[in-house]
């Protein structure tokens, strides 16, 4: 095994336990990491969907069995996260890695902010 699948791994446990603990999916952490393994932006984050992907099905398994689940909601957001990841993807396309880094830090620290300062 490489040090860049071990890393790799132990990426996918911290973001495991990171988006099953905050409900942020997991792309805040994923995609930092495919980032400085030398992905492209556009790599990184189509990479990071398929590993939330599979986290999630893992999380919505434990939480269901923790009662933690509106199926409603969920669906309804699904829904139209849907059409959004479509159109999201495919502007994607047309942004470098280099203002995309920067445009994840500000959404990143935007996040952050507004968490630090809400009651």
């Amino acid at each position: 095994m490489t040090p860049q699948m071990i890393l790799m791994l132990l990426g996918g446990v911290v973001v495991g336990i990171g988006a099953s603990f905050s409900g942020l999916g997991g792309g805040f952490l994923m995609v930092p990491l495919l980032l400085f393994l030398g992905y492209s932006a556009q790599k990184a984050v189509g990479t990071s969907f398929l590993a939330i992907l599979v986290i999630s099905a893992s999380a919505l398994l434990a939480h269901n069995k923790l009662a933690n689940v509106d199926y409603r909601t969920g669906i309804l957001l699904g829904s139209g996260g849907i059409v959004g990841a479509q159109i999201g993807a495919r502007l994607l396309e047309h942004v470098s890695t280099a203002n995309f880094k920067k445009i994840f830090a500000l959404v990143l620290v935007g996040l952050a902010t507004y968490l630090f300062f809400k009651n």
